[in-house]
């Protein structure tokens, strides 16, 4: 559940510490005081996007912390190898710049921002306004089914796979697909290039090794001059004696006394190192001079071979292993166009096969749903009566996908809610009948129901209860202190039957200092929680018959509690 919060420099809160209760928890305040920034901060904190815009003005950056303990084991965990210290305690950190840069921490260890969200999804549901609309488009039906079946790893993932299968089976075939005239003209060309890579009969390393042999040939007369001069330094001519023959006597020379052994045996042994060294390096000069010996007019034909390289290269590869590679490609791909026909009834067999266990893992799928969508009808029902709603009804109405192929990656069914809100009223869709107040019960009734099949320990609703009072305010109060009784519960409302039914209670308030705006968030003791509680029920004017009002409502929701929220 989440503890605590800390909220520096967001919006209008220039600092704020919010500790929560591990049951029912409410935020109230005027209009545009700033109840929804907690929630946007708390949005944050749980990897959301966010805008540069939130940093308070003036500001160079703002940050959010969020304790979380008594939390189950987690996934993400194991898969990011973080996990919670000895008490059992989460400490989420974000920071964030006016340059739109993000520090994100869990534990003082650093993670993206997609790490921190994965991790926000698995401990914070937070219900807006925004999910209304979901809840009125059919589009969000099907995924509202699966999630409360738990089909999503096991039916439906199945048959995922068996669709992807029948996918790449028609994109394979699709590439085989062409008409005769395209045919030809893909044929032609690529037996062009194949006839002249062919013809180019290519080695792979032979740019390299023709470059090199280049500057050899380019620079053979220097060479050659480099070589014999030296050759004959060492060798010697008839004009003179060589190093290696002074080395020969010197080494003959210490040879007679090296026997004396100490200086004289190592002088003798170096001597006799350098003879040999010497005498190598003349014979690597004597080979190097005779393999410069080069064929009349080699060059230019070393030359005629690298430009041909060249040009080919820009045309098929930047060396000669990527032109062989290519080759190897186009080779191919005439293989596969000129027997596509048995390639293609190949794949025809194939698809057919592909096509029947998609079939069948779709029908497995749909009674998977059928089965689950009886049970969403029975429990939903049972939660509008307690929201007092009880002639309302409500159906999951299913029905085949349309199109020619009849499935897609959500299956083969197409979901609708319906729902008839009078009696004696036929079922329609249900974006056709819900009004506000009906809508934000409707959507309680089902985030509620959806909540029981996760492991998410913290459900925060913003204004969810927009366009309900009256009884059906009563009503919706009872049922989220229900659910607070097996998930931390956090509410902004305006509400004061929930305000009333809530265990802790804030109060966010704006001011002005100094010319700047303030917003405070508190929480409520006993006799500034009545006065609250009297706001919200009579307005700014909080008279005596409105406290005495709000005092009964509170302790109306004090016995309800202590009662033990029985259904």
């Amino acid at each position: 559940m989440l503890a605590q919060l800390h909220i520096e420099n967001i919006a209008v809160i220039e600092s704020s510490d919010m500790a929560f209760g591990d049951r029912f928890n409410v935020l109230t305040g005027e209009t545009g005081a700033g109840k929804s920034i907690v929630v946007d901060a708390i949005g944050a904190i749980l990897g959301q996007r966010t805008s540069r815009d939130l940093i308070r003005t003036g500001a160079k950056g703002a940050a959010v912390e969020a304790l979380f303990c008594h939390l189950p084991k987690l996934e993400w965990f194991e898969k990011s190898g973080i996990f919670p210290d000895e008490n059992g305690e989460l400490l989420l950190r974000r920071e964030l710049t006016g340059d739109g840069r993000n520090t994100c921490r869990v534990n003082g260890q650093m993670v993206t921002v997609a790490q921190l969200k994965e991790l926000g999804d698995q401990l914070v549901n937070i219900h807006g306004q925004h999910d209304g609309q979901q809840l009125l488009d059919p589009s969000c039906h099907l995924s509202y089914l699966d999630r409360f079946g738990n089909l999503t790893e096991g039916p439906l993932a199945a048959f995922q796979e068996a669709y992807e299968a029948v996918l790449s089976l028609r994109r394979e075939m699709s590439a085989l697909q062409m008409d005769e005239s395209e045919k030809a003209r893909r044929m032609d060309s690529l037996q062009y290039q194949i006839d002249e890579l062919e013809a180019a009969d290519l080695k792979e390393g032979e740019q390299e090794t023709l470059s090199q042999r280049r500057e050899v040939l380019r620079n053979a007369e220097k060479l050659l001059s480099a070589a014999a001069q030296a050759h004959g330094a060492l060798s010697g001519d008839e004009d003179s004696t060589g190093a290696v023959d002074l080395l020969e006597r010197a080494e003959n020379a210490l040879s007679g006394v090296s026997r004396v052994g100490g200086e004289w045996q190592t002088l003798w042994e170096k001597a006799s190192e350098l003879t040999y060294a010497v005498r190598d390096l003349a014979e690597q000069l004597r080979d190097m001079e005779s393999g410069l010996d080069m064929e009349p007019g080699e060059l230019d034909l070393v030359e005629t071979r690298l430009d041909q390289l060249y040009r080919l290269g820009k045309k098929y590869g930047s060396d000669t292993k990527e032109m062989l590679e290519y080759l190897e490609k186009c080779r191919a791909e005439l293989d596969q166009i000129q027997f596509s026909a048995d390639r293609l009834e190949k794949l025809e067999g194939k698809l057919a096969a592909a096509l029947k266990t998609a079939e069948e893992k779709g029908l497995t799928l749909r009674a998977a749903r059928v089965k689950a969508a009886r049970v969403l009808e029975e429990r939903i029902q049972t939660e509008l009566a307690e929201l007092d709603m009880p002639k309302v009804r409500f159906q999951v109405s299913m029905a085949e996908k349309a199109g020619e192929q009849g499935m897609d990656a959500t299956g083969m069914d197409e979901v609708c809610f319906l729902m008839s809100a009078n009696l004696g009223e036929d079922l329609k869709p249900i974006h056709k009948i819900a009004s506000g107040g009906e809508l934000a019960r409707i959507m309680l009734a089902l985030k509620n129901v959806l909540a029981e099949n996760d492991d998410v320990s913290t459900l925060i609703f913003d204004e969810v209860d927009t366009g309900v009072s009256g009884r059906a305010a009563q009503k919706v109060a009872q049922k989220l202190a229900q659910v607070s009784r097996s998930k931390q519960v956090l509410c902004v409302t305006h509400l004061p039957q929930l305000a009333a039914m809530a265990d802790v209670h804030f109060s966010v308030e704006k001011g002005e200092r100094d010319g700047r705006t303030y917003t405070k968030v508190e929480a409520l003791k006993p006799d500034r929680r009545k006065e609250e509680v009297a706001r919200l029920t009579s307005g700014e004017e909080i008279t005596a018959v409105a406290l005495e009002s709000a005092g009964e409502l509170l302790a109306a929701a004090q016995r309800y509690r202590e009662g033990g929220c029985a259904r």
